[in-house]
């Protein structure tokens, strides 16, 4: 009895490692049919990404828009709603700060940054409250709402850097650069990391305060497990809701601030190859926990930055990659899937 109590109480920490682990031994399957060896793979998959200056850098710059979007699916998750719409939420806050940094002219960069962050953040959490809305007052389903929305998003961008924003005589779809002062410092010279990482450690930091020592966590997390006794507790559900889902889209919105102000520095049509996807299965991965969270961006940011380099040593496609990461998606939902059957067969 004692050993199953531990267990159980291990589980949350050990399911999503042995995701990962089932995750990377299918991948090493797939390697091995590609007719690669999938030791020398992983090695200069996890070594170029990992343990190498430049590759460790770009791991970081990976990692930081995967962060703050999964943060935003986490405090959705919270609050009992699912925020599907993390892609859409990244290009309205690379828009935001595009503006500004486009139009906001001759003011010095300690004030030019933090507006253009918070403007992303802004115009983010925007495009997260009208689901929210809509799921608080009127009862539409957020999967639903937040899904569709990320293609008017991205369409909506596409039109933009196409006409009014694109940049004279450019020959594809993008903005002028931004101004100087609207740009994030590199962190690491010589490397594409900049400061937006640490932005978003000191972000997850800061929610992890408000989500688990704070009243305002608590009535998140009321509304997200019961709000049936949050009403009984005098906590308005519907502004609990859109609070939720603004914070989300606000978080996410950063990302897509971080990815135009210290990567791009100007407004692409592809801003996002996908992370707003990624950050859903980060937040499941990492079962609510902000640190897991954290551990898991940068695993896939990790994936994603060694990806090429593994192509090339050994002659590994990096779709094997995307297929790892679907693998461990799948293992994670199998693990919550049979912990749930458990529970219930406990309880009976």
């Amino acid at each position: 009895m004692f050993i199953a109590n531990r267990i159980k109480l291990l589980l949350p920490i050990l399911s999503p490692l042995i995701a990962i682990a089932l995750a990377l031994l299918v991948g090493a399957g797939l390697i091995l049919l590609a007719g690669a060896n999938p030791i020398v793979a992983y090695t200069a998959l996890f070594k170029e990404s990992l343990t190498t200056y430049f590759g460790f850098g770009n791991t970081l710059t990976k990692m930081t828009p995967l962060l703050f979007t999964s943060l935003g699916v986490l405090v959705a998750l919270r609050g009992g709603q699912f925020n599907i719409g993390g892609e859409g939420q990244i290009y309205l806050g690379a828009l935001g700060s595009s503006l500004i940094g486009l139009y906001v002219q001759g003011i010095p960069a300690l004030i030019h940054i933090p507006l253009a962050l918070f403007i992303g953040f802004v115009f983010g959490a925007v495009w997260g409250w009208f689901p929210g809305y809509l799921k608080a007052i009127k009862g539409v389903n957020e999967v639903i709402t937040t899904l569709l929305l990320n293609y008017i998003a991205i369409n909506l961008i596409s039109y933009l850097v196409q006409n009014p924003l694109k940049a004279p005589a450019a020959p594809s779809p993008y903005s002028s650069l931004i101004a100087k002062t609207a740009q994030l410092p590199i962190i690491l010279p010589g490397s594409l990391a900049h400061a937006g990482i640490l932005l978003a450690l000191i972000t997850a930091g800061i929610l992890w305060v408000l989500l688990v020592r704070s009243p305002l966590g608590y009535q998140i997390s009321t509304v997200g497990f019961n709000p049936i006794a949050a009403r009984y507790a005098k906590i308005s559900v519907e502004q609990t809701i859109m609070l939720i889902m603004s914070l989300a889209g606000g978080l996410a919105g950063l990302a897509g601030a971080c990815e135009v102000m210290g990567l791009k520095y100007r407004l692409f049509e592809q801003v996002s190859p996908g992370y707003g996807f990624d950050a859903i299965a980060i937040a499941f991965l990492s079962r609510g926990n902000i640190w897991g969270v954290v551990l898991t961006s940068l695993f896939f940011a990790s994936l994603r930055s060694g990806a090429n380099i593994m192509q090339r040593s050994a002659g590994v496609p990096v779709t094997v990659v995307y297929a790892i990461q679907g693998f461990t998606v799948l293992f994670i939902a199998i693990a919550l899937a049979l912990e749930s059957r458990g529970k219930v067969t406990g309880d009976r």
